[in-house]
């Protein structure tokens, strides 16, 4: 019971007991009553600005004192309550910040301003970000890629090395021979064309502010997918100007510090550009990663995507490739474009390889977004 009185302490603040009936135990209690404080208590505002000496302090504080998890809130809520983006122009604030994706969002979009002294840290806390991220997808994402592509062109009279040696051993077992302790493969199972490019995948991302966390899970994915030969792999980002980051694919981070976060959103422009390099549209994956707030003509909008769409294009519309949820986004247009048969969906960093995969083998992204508990949008 005492606990939970002081939890509520905690997060309610001083000013929820002004009597002092419930005072605070011990000087880890008090040292985070004070590092809430001074983030969430506005009349105490000035003591936590950037130009104040006690802002590493307070920032060790709240990694001392609170999980990882909160951490990021925290430092989120003090840039965006306490117009503390001018601390991220310090190096050596910066480097007292707990990194994530967010984080490197805002500097994205502080691109622009970060001086010299600074960019190389704000380089090294981007580049940190983005190798935890690519651990964490990479091997899924290249095992449901490779998978869909292996699927969709085996064939039963391979080369040599073209031979799928885990399927063929899975389909002779039966042909095992005691006496030799070996498999002898009555049937091979291949690739086909294997070494061939098979797919081409562009990813038009939305570079507008509200995409900010989007467009870094998108820079890695389109970083990863670039690294398999059997896809051809295009990233084109888009505000009310268009610019194709295609060969920036070596290194996610060169692709997001070339972004220009902010800005209009003009999608009718990106998908002219999006329709010039499609080349065999049913071997095309078209991701429009976008809250579809269109800034430009709707119409001519529409009337693009229907005519991307009526050549056999994959074309599909993704709200938000992020952690964070369903993003606010303009619904008349997602309902339209689901008349075109373009259905609009959000999908976390972690569901989008077997979301690529599904649209690889040419399977309705409805069923598999069904079959995932994915909310199709409309």
């Amino acid at each position: 019971m005492e606990e939970n009185v002081s939890k509520w302490r905690l997060i309610l603040g001083k000013d929820a007991d002004p009597e002092r009936q419930n005072e605070l135990s011990g000087e880890d209690q008090k040292a985070m009553d004070a590092v809430l404080e001074a983030l969430y208590d506005t009349d105490r505002k000035g003591g936590l600005g950037p130009s104040s000496p006690n802002i590493n302090r307070w920032l060790g504080d709240i990694r001392k004192y609170f999980p990882a998890s909160t951490v990021q809130i925290m430092q989120k809520d003090a840039l965006e309550r306490l117009e503390l983006n001018r601390m991220l122009l310090e190096p050596e604030l910066l480097e007292s910040i707990e990194a994530d994706v967010n984080l490197v969002a805002t500097l994205l979009s502080l691109n622009k301003v970060l001086p010299a002294k600074t960019r190389e840290t704000a380089r090294q806390v981007v580049q940190k970000v983005v190798k935890e991220i690519e651990k964490r997808l990479r091997t899924p994402l290249l095992r449901a890629i490779r998978g869909s592509l292996h699927q969709a062109t085996r064939n039963l009279r391979p080369k040599l090395n073209e031979i799928d040696w885990q399927r063929t051993i899975k389909a002779n077992l039966k042909h095992y021979q005691k006496d030799l302790e070996t498999i002898i493969p009555e049937n091979l199972v291949g690739y086909g064309r294997k070494r061939q490019q098979l797919k081409h995948v562009i990813l038009l991302v939305d570079q507008s502010g509200s995409m900010a966390t989007s467009v870094v899970y998108s820079s890695v994915m389109a970083a990863i997918l670039a690294s398999l030969g059997s896809l051809k792999t295009h990233i084109v980002a888009f505000d009310t100007k268009v610019v194709d980051l295609t060969d920036r694919l070596p290194d996610p981070v060169d692709i997001l510090f070339a972004s220009q976060l902010g800005g209009g959103t003009d999608i009718h422009n990106a998908l002219i550009y999006a329709q010039r390099l499609i080349q065999k549209p049913s071997d095309t994956i078209l991701l429009l990663v976008s809250d579809l707030f269109e800034g430009g003509n709707e119409h001519k909008m529409m009337k693009i995507a229907a005519s991307i769409k009526s050549t056999g294009v994959n074309f599909i519309s993704l709200l938000a490739l992020s952690d964070q949820g369903m993003p606010a986004y303009d619904r008349s247009l997602a309902t339209k474009l689901a008349g075109l048969g373009i259905a609009s969906f959000a999908c976390t960093p972690d569901q989008f390889p077997n979301l690529l995969a599904s649209a690889i083998k040419k399977e309705d992204v409805r069923k598999w977004a069904a079959r995932a508990g994915v909310i199709i949008r409309n």
